[in-house]
């Protein structure tokens, strides 16, 4: 007698085939989660540099408070308070750009257009600050400094501690921060020789790649590299906002049903500002 043989089929468990996602978002965002993670370890080397670099140097390296202190149509010195007006303006156009997001979520086309203008608006005007502090920063003070041949920094300064540009009766050579002209101490050298040591030296005004009247070169090397890597940043993100913005007016994503490309941008642009407050703190302030 012939036996009947029976076959049971068992499915075999499918991996993910790009159905629903695993972590709930859509494929764009997660993307973007991706170059975000990656762009910050590019910032988190920049700055475990300039630490490094700033902790080998300390005795030598300027002081962002001695440097940063113009201020426009403002004749004084004022310590960062420029820094500060732009980190505010970048802080206060993540806030709008948070509410042009939560204005898609609520497919409110005019609060996204509203919100993304005065995002692009903030976006120009740190841009903006930005070029202006890199000229200060690049045309340096008046009075300038003097550079010797190993590469040390000094200032002249009157009695009352005010930097000049020329060495007088009755003044004195100051080091630039703290040691900065080796083999000198911090108090005041007069005479002969503030006259030989300004005879070797050589007058210099501004802050380039190469040699930077404030101070060592590597700040300046690192404020260039730093700050310009950010700007480049903020300046790619208001290209990318107009882009958007001008697909908000066409009303591309009220056609799809979902404004999630405001929203995209805005986790780029949030990123942005967030490095702007580690920059902000561990290349100013501390």
């Amino acid at each position: 007698m012939a036996h009947a043989h029976t076959t049971t089929h068992v499915e075999k468990p499918k991996s993910w085939a790009g159905g629903t996602s695993p972590f709930g978002i859509s494929y764009g965002k997660m993307m973007m989660w991706f170059f975000l993670i990656s762009d910050a370890f590019t910032f988190s080397g920049l700055l475990t540099a300039y630490g490094f670099m700033r902790h080998k140097f300390t005795d030598v390296w300027p002081v962002a408070g001695d440097v940063f202190t113009h201020f426009p149509f403002y004749d004084g010195h004022i310590e960062l308070a420029y820094v500060g007006l732009m980190t505010f303006i970048l802080i206060m156009s993540s806030v709008t750009m948070v509410l042009a997001v939560e204005a898609g979520h609520r497919m409110n086309k005019n609060g996204v257009i509203l919100w993304m203008a005065l995002t692009i608006v903030g976006g120009f005007m740190f841009v903006g600050s930005q070029a202006w502090e890199w000229y200060h920063f690049i045309h340096g003070t008046e009075h300038g400094a003097y550079i010797t041949k190993d590469n040390s920094v000094f200032h002249i300064v009157d009695a009352h501690g005010h930097m000049v540009k020329e060495l007088k009766d009755g003044i004195g050579i100051k080091p630039a921060n703290v040691h900065l002209v080796k083999g000198y101490e911090e108090h005041l050298i007069k005479g002969a020789d503030a006259e030989k040591l300004i005879g070797e030296s050589r007058w210099i005004q501004g802050a380039n790649l190469q040699e930077n009247e404030y101070g060592h070169s590597l700040f300046g090397d690192f404020f260039f590299f730093i700050t310009g890597f950010h700007g480049f940043h903020v300046f790619s993100g208001v290209v990318i906002n107009i882009i958007i913005f001008v697909n908000v007016l066409q009303g591309l994503y009220d056609k799809r049903g979902h404004y999630e490309m405001v929203e995209k941008v805005g986790l780029y642009w949030h990123f942005v500002d967030l490095v702007w407050v580690f920059v902000f703190t561990f290349f100013y302030l501390l």
